[in-house]
């Protein structure tokens, strides 16, 4: 049941039968709830086309449609719209505004269907597509910092967004796994005596473990060596020596790069699924490296690329994006008007960069899943990068023309100081060190609540209250990391829709210990009576068309508002309502079936936003 789309049609044939044009009309939840349940504002706009007073022509609008209601009393044969108009009241309001109220039958029978239906009344797609998500973005050898955190929270999200909605999705965590940083890691640990055995005469590569190389290493190790390239040009050039090795598998460098890269990935997984986070594949730049020639040779084929002191490299400006301004002396050095660079695909000594190996994993996946958008999750300072990538990649047809493209940049997460957010010492924080504060911080909530030694509960509220603050924000948008808000029972926060889910459980507990009552999909009732009751079948229909308006912004903010409405409403109901102690069974059941109808729409809403449910807290 579709009750906007009801109302809209409702709308449509009334203009139509006054032999008005219905091209505009929209309906949207009501800006004074207070009032009404749906408003438009047709009337206004039309008005001023015809010429014509908007009240009145919503009046007239308004008339024709209560006279269909009178035609379906006097008439056996009546129109779909005259059946479903007995289901609104539609009243017309200064200055000429359609407004439009729910009656209480059409909400319960609306709650009815929405427990019913499979997808609890959430809309799906009409032509469900393959979305390829790209998101998480973890370096090998590199520790997961503070600054990893948005892309799996964010990515995460959309894509059970994208699942909740109907579409199929695919997703790959691409790992930086090929590029600079793994040539000065290995030279590092190769300077400080790490490596020895693998440069030995004869050495057997494959049977020499790391046995002296830890995580803990090599978060020492690469910090080293990429503050030395900075001041040691010499160390740098042998790096990417040592990083162009790799890149042309040889001996020893390429076994010891698979050595690290196996450490790494096992532990780059356990900080993944503390988030929740879960991927179709581990791959990383390295895996589409095999398809790196095959990329350099399209361009070069199709006359795309150009050499440019020693590099190859595409252009990608489009006419007006690169005009060069007039220099004021020969010395001084060429600038552009609202510039694009050209995008590099092959560095001066033959190696390969971040742009090679992203075009190159388009090109491998569009051989292996051909998708109808591939989605990539990342902060915002890497938008030209992508911008170049997806341009190289229409201009060289490596993405089809039907192809979607995207690039979701996210904002920064800070500190209460508004800066990014690092430790005390101005030192990056370790994204472990983020959770663990966070679960420390929700065992200690729960301790004062009685729980205690539930360190998965914990978890999963302290996970869940990141996720939500994180969420409740537009993608954008740089926001502020505020643990105690974050992790707060009351307000707009993951636990609190985490403790109605729990509030709604007990009840439904007792209502099977005390009541023998056991309320499931199958068996529910509903009959909307209240204007607590009410309060709730409408924040359901506002939580539901969350869902689109989510999936068209690539953002959650607006399912986390509508979550939180909902637990909201349903705090106003329980806190009335003496929902066990009602006498008539009848009506218990009805109110049961209303807690149980809430307790689905929220954990439907938790698992889209990556969140966990709890049975208790």
């Amino acid at each position: 049941m579709n009750i906007k789309n009801e109302i809209y049609e409702i709308l449509c044939e009334a203009v139509k039968s006054l032999g008005l044009e219905s091209d505009g009309l929209s309906v949207v939840f009501s800006s004074r709830p207070e009032i009404c349940d749906y408003q438009s504002n047709f009337a206004l706009v039309l008005g001023k086309k015809l010429g014509k007073k908007p009240i009145e022509l919503a009046e007239e609008i308004v008339g024709q449609i209560n006279a269909q209601k009178v035609q379906k009393s006097n008439s056996k044969n009546v129109t779909k719209i005259a059946k479903n108009a007995e289901k609104f009241e539609f009243f017309a309001a200064m200055p000429g505004f359609l407004n439009i109220k729910i009656g209480e039958k059409a909400l319960s029978q609306f709650c009815e269907e929405t427990c019913h239906d499979k997808n609890l009344g959430v809309e799906q797609v009409k032509s469900p597509r393959l979305i390829f998500f790209d998101y998480g973005g973890a370096n090998v050898a590199k520790e997961l910092h503070v600054g990893h955190l948005r892309s799996p929270i964010v990515g995460e999200a959309l894509k059970r967004l994208h699942v909740t909605m109907g579409d199929k999705v695919l997703t790959d965590v691409h790992l930086g796994d090929w590029g600079l940083q793994m040539g000065l890691t290995i030279l590092q640990l190769k300077e400080d005596g790490f490596l020895d055995k693998f440069f030995e005469k004869n050495a057997k590569n494959a049977e020499i473990s790391l046995e002296n190389v830890t995580l803990d290493v090599l978060n020492d190790e690469y910090p080293k060596a990429s503050k030395r390239k900075d001041v040691d040009e010499d160390f740098k050039k042998r790096a990417d020596q040592f990083t162009l090795y790799i890149q042309q598998k040889k001996e020893p460098y390429f076994s010891i790069y698979k050595k690290i890269r196996e450490l790494s990935v096992a532990e780059i997984k356990k900080n993944y699924e503390l988030l929740n986070c879960n991927f179709d594949f581990y791959y990383g730049e390295s895996d589409a490296s095999a398809f790196v020639d095959k990329t350099v040779k399209i361009f070069v084929d199709k006359g795309l690329a150009r050499e440019s002191e020693g590099a190859l490299v595409v252009d990608v400006a489009r006419e007006g994006e690169h005009i060069p301004i007039p220099k004021k002396s020969e010395d001084e050095p060429q600038r552009y008007k609202n510039p694009m660079p050209p995008a590099i695909i092959k560095k001066y000594n033959g190696g390969d960069l971040y742009a090679t190996t992203d075009i190159a994993t388009i090109l491998m996946r569009n051989k292996d899943f051909q998708a109808d958008e591939i989605v990539y999750v990342t902060d915002n300072r890497q938008g030209q990068h992508f911008e170049q990538v997806f341009r190289c990649c229409k201009l060289a047809g490596i993405s089809p023309e039907n192809q979607k493209l995207t690039h979701i940049a996210f904002g920064t997460m800070n500190g209460q100081d508004g800066k990014p957010f690092k430790t005390r010492s101005g030192g990056v924080v370790r994204l472990k060190e983020v959770v663990g504060l966070l679960i420390d911080k929700a065992r200690g909530k729960l301790s004062a609540n009685g729980i205690v030694g539930d360190d998965d509960l914990a978890r999963k509220i302290g996970v869940g209250a990141m996720k939500f603050g994180d969420l409740s924000n537009t993608v954008e948008k740089d926001y502020v990391f505020d643990i105690d808000k974050f992790l707060s029972f009351d307000g707009k926060t993951g636990p609190y829709i985490q403790y109605t889910v729990a509030r709604i459980n007990s009840i439904l507990s007792k209502a099977k210990n005390e009541k023998n009552v056991q309320i499931s999909g199958k068996n529910c009732v509903f009959s909307i009576q209240t204007p607590d009751e009410r309060n709730i079948a409408l924040a359901i229909l506002k939580l539901n068309s969350a869902y689109q308006i989510c999936y068209e912004a690539y953002s959650l903010n607006a399912l986390c508002l509508a979550t939180f409405d909902l637990a909201s409403a349903f705090s106003g109901f329980y806190n009335n309502q003496k929902i066990l102690a009602e006498k008539d069974e009848t009506r218990r059941n009805e109110l049961l079936s209303l807690c149980f109808l809430v307790k689905a729409c929220l954990e439907k809403a938790l698992w889209t936003l990556g969140i966990d449910s709890v049975e208790k807290m």
